[in-house]
């Protein structure tokens, strides 16, 4: 089954495409840039690669959110598109459950850490059981001081979160108890977007095209602007 994903709730914008178990192509491209600027050429230059076109995919799958409302809404109306004129199914992927299925094999407990701006992160807790990860939590949007203090134990740290707030990190769980995803760990990629949407696509678990919406997790300016005047 041939999966086309994409990844655009970060800094970063990724593409990839698998056949099955086997990642065909994949480019990832971190500039500060509106991803609108590369995510079709990626895609052109993806396929392109790949030897296959928009035709020969059989799915489709995004990152849904916690992350950046406005490369949210990029990679998803993208998707969406191809979904819709092709009449092939589509999943939308978390963002954090797909950092936390970037992250090394270990018994400590998976914390994923997103900058949500604001001084505040997107993050999740996660742990592999018997070779299975399990989310512990629901997906929050807090302070990284708040999310830190509900850790009593060793803890691996990966998203771009964790790097910016490092020092932070480490001066509330010390040294000894902290380990930190390798560098290019932090970015999310489209592969691991594929893989997790392939695995609901072939059980039929899919999302509906038409009343599929981003996962913002907390309301944009423009919301919060909204409810101050009526307030006031």
């Amino acid at each position: 089954m041939r999966i086309l994903a994409v990844d655009t709730a970060t800094r970063s914008c990724s593409v990839a495409v698998i056949d099955g178990q086997t990642l065909l192509a994949e480019a990832i491209v971190t500039t500060g840039e509106t991803h609108s600027r590369h995510l079709m050429n990626l895609i052109d230059q993806v396929l392109q690669i790949s030897r296959v076109s928009l035709k020969d995919i059989d799915g489709f799958a995004v990152t849904r959110g916690p992350g950046s409302f406005t490369g949210l809404r990029i990679g998803i109306s993208t998707i969406k598109g191809f979904a819709a004129s092709s009449g092939k199914p589509m999943v939308g992927v978390s963002t954090l459950d797909a950092l936390a299925n970037q992250a090394d094999v270990t018994p400590y407990l998976i914390c994923t850490v997103i900058d949500a701006r604001k001084e505040e992160v997107y993050f999740g807790r996660y742990r592999r059981v018997g070779g299975v990860l399990i989310k512990e939590t629901e997906e929050e949007v807090l302070s990284i001081v708040n999310a830190i203090q509900s850790i009593h134990e060793p803890s691996y740290f990966i998203g771009d979160g964790s790097l910016i707030y490092k020092p932070t990190i480490l001066e509330m769980l010390g040294e000894d108890r902290v380990v930190f995803a390798p560098r290019f760990h932090h970015t999310i990629r489209g592969v691991t977007v594929a893989n997790l949407g392939v695995q609901r696509i072939e059980k039929n678990n899919v999302d509906d095209v038409s009343t599929f919406r981003p996962r913002y997790i907390r309301k944009s300016d423009a919301e919060l602007n909204l409810a101050k005047r009526h307030f006031l």
